[in-house]
């Protein structure tokens, strides 16, 4: 054997390091959590949220990550697709009112029920939408899977009923992901859960606490491979119960802060809206969430996987202010749950990627829930799926350097339904500061400046018109290339808006 051959591979042996051990994801998501709820957000939030506050000083957290829907289905959805729910057609809650175009344009009599026949009244009929995740969807689950990562689902799917699972897009495990979208059976957040996907624990068991120590256990039994695990929260969906003891420290807080109800609360027709956090039980529920968030972190620094895991907090709409005992506040954010204001869509976001996220960085960038899907692939050296991913743009450069250009013109909202928090049907164009607001029965646009109004409050629509017709355009050539279904124009109402 040529001895300058052997030289020459031991020295290229040497010189070429061993392959990296691939990168976990840990994917959390919480259930109606509004931005300002978590103190890394807001120091003087009435929740306190330490684990969260831990995990944005170690990684990135982002001021405007926005979800792509202000209700959960479509948001998870994009999640899972890395598509806009205008694309998928998953443009609302799974289980809301969807039976308006088997009735357009002459069978009216038809919508006898309460739930449907309230929405003859109004202007325009909410569009229909597909009330599961399609299966010709490579789900992000998918695509993990098939290069040999171990996957696991914990807690609310809300994406379809069963067949439209989460063992049924590509995960391995699933413990308490099915159907619907809140913990409705058994004792809600306690045990019994009467939960078909998550077997019952002792009597008063802990929903989150649960679901957290299904994510521990998977992440301890599949240590020596790759895997995703995505822990989706109950909470802080309603009902709101909370744990006893924690509920009374929250009470004790409240009295403290000694709010007047005249403080509470103010008005967006046609919805009074929470103006001041104060509600010990959501206490109660976030404190308990982010509880079960540090029990996950901590499993990850005893086992020795913190340096290898990407972790990811987000959720899926924002803070409930206007409906269902409006639970918390979202302001200097406008309204909150239904409503495409900032109160209903911009949400907490932080990103853990170890030796690549500065400690304690701050993304000033706007970014969307379709971005996660070909971000988690090119930060784990998956390969794209641009023809799935299609609406998705990777925030790896981002991630690297918070200032970087992402290279996308605009990010987009279409949701042509009447929240049942108050909000009113419409779609929406986000351009660098400029966000412009397209009703679908007949009101004007209204058109902000992010940059100097978040609460939005100063309509700049009648002082630039040319922006608004330019947004209406590029608002108009997205919606006509997503195929988005619109809102249908009700021929039976002869009202105003104020009167329905």
């Amino acid at each position: 054997m040529d001895m300058r051959l052997v030289i020459c591979t031991l020295l290229t042996a040497l010189l070429v390091p061993l392959s990296a051990k691939p990168m976990n994801v840990v994917f959390i998501l919480a259930d109606d959590l509004g931005f300002m709820d978590i103190t890394p957000n807001n120091p003087e939030s009435f929740y306190e949220t330490p684990h969260l506050e831990k995990l944005a000083k170690s990684g990135m957290r982002f001021t405007q990550g926005y979800a792509a829907c202000p209700v959960c289905s479509p948001t998870r959805a994009s999640i899972m697709t890395g598509q806009y729910p205008a694309r998928t057609r998953n443009t609302d809650f799974f289980g809301g009112p969807n039976e308006f175009h088997k009735t357009i344009p002459t069978d009216y009599d038809a919508l006898k029920s309460d739930k449907l026949g309230r929405f003859t009244k109004r202007p325009v009929l909410p569009a229909p939408y597909e009330g599961f995740l399609a299966k010709e969807h490579t789900s992000l689950a998918e695509a993990f899977k098939k290069h040999g990562y171990a996957t696991m689902f914990a807690g609310k799917w809300h994406l379809g009923g069963k067949g439209s699972w989460p063992e049924d897009h590509g995960f391995d495990v699933n413990k308490g992901g099915w159907t619907r979208g809140g913990p409705y059976g058994g004792k809600k957040y306690f045990s019994p859960y009467g939960n078909p996907r998550l077997e019952d624990g002792p009597e008063g068991e802990h929903l989150p606490d649960r679901l957290a120590s299904e994510t521990v256990k998977f992440i301890k039994a599949n240590k020596e491979k790759p895997f995703l695990a995505y822990l989706s929260f109950y909470s802080v969906h309603t009902p709101l119960i909370g744990r006893e003891d924690l509920v009374e420290k929250y009470k004790k807080k409240k009295q403290a802060l000694g709010a007047k109800d005249s403080e509470i609360w103010g008005y967006d027709k046609p919805r009074r809206v929470r103006e001041v956090q104060e509600h010990a039980i959501y206490g109660a529920m976030v404190e308990a969430m982010d509880l079960a968030i540090g029990k996950v972190m901590q499993a990850l620094d005893e086992e020795g996987l913190a340096d290898n895991t990407i972790v990811v907090f987000f959720s899926d709409n924002g803070g409930l202010s206007t409906s269902e005992g409006s639970p918390t506040s979202n302001k200097p954010y406008r309204a909150g749950k239904g409503w495409l204001y900032e109160g209903g869509v911009r949400e907490p976001m932080l990103v853990r990627w170890p030796g690549k996220t500065g400690p304690g960085s701050v993304c000033k960038t706007p970014v969307i829930s379709t971005d996660f899907y070909p971000t988690l692939l090119e930060a784990c050296g998956l390969p794209a799926l641009p023809e799935q991913h299609v609406d998705g743009v990777s925030l790896v450069p981002l991630l690297k350097d918070p200032a970087a250009p992402l290279g996308r013109k605009a990010i987009y909202w279409h949701y042509p339904h009447w929240g049942n928090q108050g909000g009113i049907p419409g779609s929406v164009i986000r351009r660098g500061d400029w966000k412009l607001i397209e009703f679908a029965w007949g009101k004007e646009p209204e058109l902000y400046n992010m940059a100097e109004d978040i609460g939005e409050e100063k309509n700049l629509a009648e002082k630039h018109p040319e922006k608004v017709k330019q947004l209406l355009e590029e608002l108009k050539q997205w919606k006509s290339e997503t195929k988005a279904l619109p809102a249908v124009a009700n021929p039976r109402f002869k009202g105003t808006f104020e009167k329905w």
